[in-house]
């Protein structure tokens, strides 16, 4: 036993090693340490090229397939001026006094289909434009939209790293997008707009000179247009999850078959593209040329977390195949650490040590996987586990994280007052969204 998790602890630090020290791309990092805890453990040659062929081709027939598909939604909308339709709504909406939260409702409903940077970058010249006006902190705006985009990249699929936690948990996607629901928008509102007001009272950040660039004067779509799309495969996967489980009674066996093709990830996903590509792509004057373009542009970052996901669930399947996770999962037992926590602290430590959250939330998931394989959870307990390695791999952003950089260049501000913003917001919105994950696990 004790070799085994000899194993487990020399394969996590060589991976880290070849992260920080090495600087070697993750993929292969994953790939390297998959091999050497296999190797150390007693697998022989053979036996752990099979590992990584069994733990590789698992994962990736439905991450691809999800990812890029949520890859190519977010191209779409990126293109037709979607996320700043939904900020310039909600904003009227609510009014300046509630900027906070429409700030925030902005980024929790954008970061659904387009990528955090990505969506950051489009909605910054809003921001700017918010503090010109009211003179303000840019914190006061910048916080509750960054906690919205963070909260909803790291706990909602389709976005990538949910659904890698998922794939490899074996959890339902249904109950992930209701557990991170629950879980997101009040960590929104805590980490966010209350952390926002108060931050913003502290610290004065003006529009950084340079940066504030004039706005391009397009038609941009209808608000609820957008907000339609955004929850067509929400909807569809979350039926398809409630009467698959019972929760909506339908006895017709022909209406279950139409619902449970509609509402897999899949089918849900690739309607929401083909409304998508005609509603906010052809509909909105965009070229199949200028379409095409942006939907290869789309893929790149995507390709990069699909080769992640298939290293991350090689890693798991060392363990499990060496049945070093069935021992950890013992000793853990015996020494009563809830399994909730141990996934939130694995995220978080590797978080910490290395910077990516998508990383830590990958390898976090291979060493929680033994865990909860073969014991009988809930759709909504598992769906906890992922929430809560969703937040340990948000937490405390610093200088190891491209995160970072980014929101101190775009919003001017020093090392120290980046730490005093943004990390703090990342470290209230993993500790509020770890204490949701518990509450879920215990309520469902």
């Amino acid at each position: 036993m004790g070799g085994l998790l000899l194993a487990v602890i020399l394969g996590v630090v060589l991976l880290l090693v070849m992260i920080l020290k090495l600087k070697l791309p993750a993929f292969i990092s994953l790939l390297i340490s998959s091999i050497a805890v296999g190797l150390l453990a007693g697998l022989n040659g053979e036996e752990v090229i099979n590992t990584i062929k069994t733990g590789m081709g698992s994962s990736l027939g439905f991450v691809a397939t999800v990812v890029g598909l949520g890859a190519l939604f977010g191209g779409i909308l990126e293109l037709s001026g979607g996320a700043k339709s939904i900020a310039n709504y909600l904003l009227r909406a609510f009014g300046e006094k509630r900027s906070g939260f429409s700030l925030g409702l902005t980024g929790f409903l954008v970061a659904i289909p387009v990528f955090f940077d990505v969506a950051f970058i489009i909605l910054i010249p809003v921001l700017y434009a918010l503090q010109k006006n009211t003179g303000k902190s840019l914190l006061h705006y910048a916080i509750p939209l960054l906690s919205g985009l963070a909260v909803t990249h790291a706990f909602i699929p389709p976005t990538p790293g949910p659904i890698a936690v998922a794939d490899i948990l074996q959890a339902n996607l249904g109950w992930v997008m209701l557990a991170g629901i629950i879980a997101g928008i009040p960590t929104m509102i805590v980490s966010g707009v209350i952390f926002g007001r108060y931050i913003g009272s502290r610290i004065q950040i003006e529009v950084p000179e340079g940066l504030m660039e004039e706005e391009v004067d397009i038609k941009l779509p209808n608000f609820y247009k957008i907000l339609c799309i955004i929850g067509l495969p929400i909807f569809l996967i979350v039926m398809n999850t409630m009467t698959s489980e019972g929760f909506i009674p339908i006895q017709h066996e022909g209406l279950l078959d139409v619902i449970s093709l509609l509402g897999h990830p899949f089918v849900a996903l690739i309607l929401a593209n083909l409304v998508a590509w005609y509603v906010l792509g052809r509909g909105s004057g965009f070229t199949s040329a200028q379409l095409q373009e942006v939907s290869t542009k789309s893929m790149k970052p995507a390709g990069i977390i699909i080769l992640l996901t298939g290293a991350g669930s090689v890693f798991k399947q060392v363990l499990v195949d060496t049945k070093a996770g069935a021992m950890m999962a013992e000793s853990l037992s015996e020494i009563g650490l809830p399994v909730i926590l141990f996934a939130f602290l694995a995220a978080a430590l590797v978080r910490l040590i290395q910077g990516s959250a998508t990383v830590a939330m990958i390898t976090a998931a291979g060493l929680v996987f033994p865990f909860v394989d073969g014991v009988q959870y809930s759709g909504m307990q598992l769906a906890s586990f992922v929430i809560a390695i969703a937040s340990g791999a948000s937490i405390f952003s610093h200088v190891n994280d491209s995160g970072f950089w980014l929101v101190k260049e775009y919003l001017g501000m020093t090392e120290k007052q980046t730490f005093q913003s943004w990390t703090m917001m990342t470290g209230i919105l993993a500790t509020v969204g770890f204490l949701f994950s518990v509450i879920i696990y215990l309520v469902f």
